[in-house]
């Protein structure tokens, strides 16, 4: 049992390469089809943009995908919240 986990883990890895893979070539497939909007791709982004420049500036990878999440998921509720007084202001 102990021989099988190296070729799990190794095909845990191949098939998340090959989804990526997948992810980026429809997502090109359908931006040059017209199916999806520019400013979508841009957005969607944001966050990888953000923790490729951490991972260049720290040079500890791990640390700058936690760091990237919590400047994503602290935008994203700082967003939420102004949309929400937004609404309930009448702007």
């Amino acid at each position: 049992m102990d021989s099988l986990v190296p070729y799990a883990i190794y095909l845990v890895l191949a098939l998340a390469g090959l989804s990526l893979v997948a992810l980026v070539a429809f997502g090109l497939r359908n931006l040059t089809f017209g199916k999806v909007d520019v400013l979508t791709i841009v957005l969607v982004m944001i966050p990888v943009a953000i923790m490729v420049v951490l991972g260049f500036v720290t040079g500890d990878w791990p640390y700058a995908g936690i760091l990237a999440f919590l400047i994503t998921l602290g935008v994203t509720a700082l967003s939420l919240l102004l949309s929400g007084l937004r609404g309930v202001l009448g702007m």
